[in-house]
């Protein structure tokens, strides 16, 4: 186990996957999962094993685990490690492992972490000391309103805050284009939650009005902020003085929520009517109808659109009909798409067989992928096992990836050996980091015409 292996596993979801450790734990092989941590130094059966330890109590166990990976200096695992030990009560042990000592360490995230543990630990006042130097990099101001949430120290947040907040005002004013601009929405969101939501709306308001915004939309926030305090008329403001696209969402859910859903499409219906592209508002009203049960009217309201492949609203119309179990009519859009359109999109064919899946004819399905000879083989492999262990077929399903290399498959495969309660068989089958890794780079050796492991360029 080592830092680099940990931030591969974390960066590809390499290792045991996240969703083959939640079946795990679902189906209640906890005990294997903290194995497979300490025995393949996985990364995301060990963050699960310390979660479900956390929740029992049994903190002795979730150090023992963690403390491996923490070991390994590896900031995610060093903080996971320091947050059992603070809720184990062993506070000092807790900031040792975490306290960054020397030049090396004194690094915005590491500082960010240890101020996190200082707050847990009730030592609120130094984790401000250790945080101000950093304060310009917009993920440790964000930490810093995060972690001291309900910690009664709004007051002290605010004062680092403001100055912030107007000094991204003046560059901004001056034309300039500041690095500070998350204080204009996080002074709003410490206003808000001390109480001060008039003056987080006022304050955030002039913002939107003089136009000053970053990378991170200021109208957005300002938006739902007057959403939240059940604020209609500022909202039409906004979606009437050009920021309808920030606007009308949490206008409509604010509606919606006071009763007004028939004044939510009155306005949708006259964006709808006044624009060019209007394919934004109208997939806002297909959810409103559904909503309330038209369905008929949501599809037929998004219908013009399907023939478009790029900006169409095909696939939300699908997506919506089957969120609410009409499979049946999902699929009937699907086969009425004509060949202009399935030349210019990928996404048909597989929701297509899923649907067929979900209407009870896999085998169709599963005749009409085996004749298909140009799919590619892993995808067709996958695709059809999901079919046959839909159709009731598991044993199928199993042998046919077990024929199929590649990660994508072992972790289909797993999912269904843990349903079959075959636990310890399912994680077998999952290659370890090592051959992930070596999978990986030989792949990438094949697309990129070089060597697995070579730095070279492609060869010529």
């Amino acid at each position: 186990m080592n830092v680099d292996d940990l931030q591969w596993q974390a960066d590809r979801w390499g290792g045991i996957s996240p969703l083959v450790v939640d079946r795990l734990v679902e189906y209640g092989h906890l005990e294997l999962v903290v194995q497979a941590a300490d025995e393949r130094g996985d990364w995301f059966c060990a963050r699960a094993a310390m979660r479900e330890l956390c929740a029992a109590r049994d903190f002795e166990r979730a150090w023992a685990v963690m403390k491996p990976f923490a070991e390994t200096g590896w900031l995610p695992a060093v903080s996971a490690g320091a947050d059992v030990l603070i809720r184990w009560g062993r506070v000092e042990d807790a900031l040792a492992l975490v306290r960054p000592e020397g030049p090396s360490w004194q690094t915005a995230q590491r500082c960010r972490a240890y101020a996190e543990i200082l707050v847990k630990a009730g030592r609120a006042d130094e984790a401000f000391t250790v945080l101000e130097p950093h304060l310009a990099d917009g993920r440790v101001l964000l930490s810093l309103v995060e972690m001291t949430e309900g910690q009664g120290e709004d007051e002290r947040v605010l004062e680092l805050i403001v100055p912030l907040a107007e000094e991204a005002r003046r560059v901004q004013a001056e034309g300039g284009s500041s690095s500070l601009w998350e204080a204009l929405d996080l002074q709003a969101e410490v206003l808000e939650r001390s109480g001060r939501a008039e003056e987080a709306m006022r304050i955030l308001g002039a913002d939107v009005a003089a136009r000053r915004y970053g990378p991170q939309n200021t109208v957005e926030t300002y938006a739902k902020l007057l959403a939240r305090h059940g604020r209609i008329e500022e909202l039409l403001q906004a979606a009437h003085g050009g920021h309808a696209r920030e606007a009308l969402p949490p206008l409509v859910r604010a509606l919606k929520d006071a009763g007004r859903a028939h004044e939510a499409e009155a306005v949708l219906r006259a964006f709808i009517a006044a624009t060019d592209y209007p394919g934004n508002y109208q997939a806002l009203l297909m959810d409103l109808l559904a909503g309330q049960e038209r369905i008929d009217e949501a599809v037929e309201l998004v219908r013009p659109t399907f023939a478009d492949p790029w900006n169409g609203l095909l696939y939300p119309a699908v997506l919506m009909l089957a969120e609410i179990g009409l499979h049946e009519r999902a699929l009937r859009l699907l086969d009425e798409c004509s060949p202009e359109f399935l030349d210019e999109t990928h996404w048909v064919p597989s929701n297509r067989w899923w649907l067929m899946g979900e209407t009870g004819c896999c085998r169709e399905a599963i005749a009409e992928i085996e004749a298909m000879p140009d799919l590619d083989a892993d995808e067709r492999a996958i695709t059809i096992a999901s079919l046959l262990a839909q159709d009731g077929r598991p044993d199928e399903a199993i042998k046919l990836l077990r024929s199929h290399a590649g990660l994508a498959a072992a972790t289909d495969l797993a999912v269904l050996l843990i349903r079959q309660n075959r636990a310890a068989e399912a994680i077998a089958v999952i290659p370890s980091v090592a051959a992930q890794r070596e999978d990986a780079e030989r792949r990438w050796g094949t697309w990129n015409g070089t060597e697995a492991g070579s730095t070279d360029g492609p060869l010529l």
